[in-house]
């Protein structure tokens, strides 16, 4: 009997089976799978082409990302009498108190100033002092090296500056004057997946649904939730929708006449096999003697590691993780919103770390931090507005930790790289923080412009963080 429209368990069966499409590969993977079917069909080829032999080592990169704009000179402070003074001045309300700052000491980096962490990341100042996590200074989008007076005169600026979406593609692809089509991770993706050895489930997966980052031309990004559970799970839901299950499944395989259609259909049936197949092989994951901590980001992250354990099964010697960490807009009551931001940050870091050191793949895997932008030096009514050059972290035991990299912005308001207010123009780009990473991952110089297309714009594609 065919139930009725208003039906509210059809509903429900439809609303589910259109999530788990979006949810497993995104609107925004589906138009790479178009342009996969369609214009650009011949890009397979070409990576396959210019990728490297199957490595005999396992690596994987996991993005962090901080949605909304993380306040990164608000975790890396001046610690000193003098730098601090000028630190509480211009930040007054939202300024960290100098008895409470974790200090650090990094190993090379000296331009005159002590720096500490907010009490916030005590595990962070652990993991930096034991050398497995660095500091990369100043970072943000760039066109090519920017000064005060190119900016003053509109001269070849990032689209959009200081906008959340317009930002967080510009990071997540790495190219900031043209419209988005791809992430740096995907074509990253795209490049190395020659590497695997007939993987069963996409080497590029997330954590926390879709993104930009992750978006290829051939690979597809999966997601799935910290339980790693099967992605329509529909099957313990009766005989109605066991039956509902195996006719969508049916309809995957349904010649479509038209391209969308056939997009459709291939995208969401590769996605709901790879759902079965991971919920099937979840029991066999590594067990931790690491007590996880019990936020998002903390059951993102053990995920991750368990899905790291299966590498062999899924016979990947090459994965890129995407988990995203909400809450960074703090455009009032920064203080009480942010320190808790922090507080989850180090934990699950410190955790995951502990896992992988389980596992004994520490050396393997290389975490790092990337945001919409900074925030602006100079706050609002207990707050901060959109900024543009940032801190960020890179943890691992590849990583060349316990110190700073690149250049930490003056704090110096209305100095030679604040925009207004403490927006400080990056002096590292976000191509030069991708390419360390890809070139870590097994990317050659030759190929760097496959992945980063601006990189022959900057004087470092290397800054030297890793190992």
């Amino acid at each position: 009997m065919q139930l009725p429209s208003s039906d509210p368990s059809r509903r429900q069966f439809i609303r589910q089976a259109c999530c788990a499409a979006v949810g497993s590969t995104g609107i925004l993977s589906t138009l790479a799978q178009l342009r996969v079917l369609g214009a650009v069909a011949g890009d397979a080829a070409a990576s396959r082409a210019t990728a490297a032999a199957t490595p005999s080592d396992y690596k994987a990169l996991v993005c962090l990302y901080l949605n909304g704009g993380n306040d990164g000179t608000n975790v890396i402070i001046p610690a000193d009498n003098t730098s601090y003074a000028s630190y509480a001045k211009s930040r007054v309300e939202v300024a960290v108190s100098q008895s409470q700052l974790l200090p650090i000491t990094p190993r090379s980096y000296n331009d005159g100033r002590r720096y500490a962490l907010h009490p916030n990341v005590p595990e962070m100042q652990s993991l930096f002092g034991q050398g497995k996590l660095a500091i990369l200074g100043n970072v943000g989008t760039l066109l090519r090296p920017t000064t005060l007076a190119q900016f003053n005169a509109g001269t070849a600026l990032p689209l959009q500056l200081f906008s959340h979406l317009d930002q967080t593609v510009q990071w997540q692809s790495s190219i900031s004057d043209r419209p988005f089509e791809t992430g740096w991770g995907g074509r990253l993706a795209d490049l190395v997946n020659a590497m695997n050895d007939n993987n069963q489930i996409s080497m590029s997966i997330s954590l926390t649904g879709t993104n930009f980052f992750q978006v290829g031309s051939n690979v597809a990004q999966f997601t799935t939730g910290s339980g790693g559970a099967p992605i329509l799970g529909l099957q313990s839901r009766g005989e109605l929708f066991a039956a509902r299950h195996n006719a969508l499944r049916a309809s995957f395989n349904t010649p479509q006449s038209n391209l969308l259609g056939a997009a459709f259909s291939r995208v969401t049936g590769k996605a709901e096999s790879d759902g079965q197949l991971l919920g099937s092989i979840m029991g066999g994951a590594a067990s931790f003697k690491t007590v996880f901590p019990g936020t998002q980001t903390a059951r993102s992250l053990a995920m991750v590691a368990k899905l790291i354990s299966l590498a062999s099964v899924l016979k990947v010697k090459r994965q890129i993780f995407f988990v995203l960490l909400h809450g960074f807009d703090t455009h009032g009551n920064q203080v009480a919103s942010h320190n808790p931001l922090l507080t989850e940050l180090s934990g699950a870091l410190k955790a995951f770390s502990d896992a992988t050191g389980e596992l004994g793949v520490a050396d393997q895997v290389t975490t790092f931090t990337a945001s919409d932008f900074g925030r602006t030096y100079t706050p609002n009514f207990g707050g901060s507005d959109h900024g543009w050059g940032n801190q960020q972290f890179i943890m691992g035991g590849a990583v060349k930790g316990g110190d700073i990299y690149g250049a930490m912005p003056s704090l110096i308001v209305g100095g030679s790289d604040d925009t207004g207010r403490g927006r400080w123009i990056p002096s590292t780009s976000v191509d030069e923080y991708s390419a360390t990473l890809a070139t870590w991952f097994g990317v050659s110089a030759a190929n760097l412009p496959v992945v980063l297309p601006n990189i022959g714009r900057f004087a470092k594609p290397n800054l030297g963080f890793m190992g």
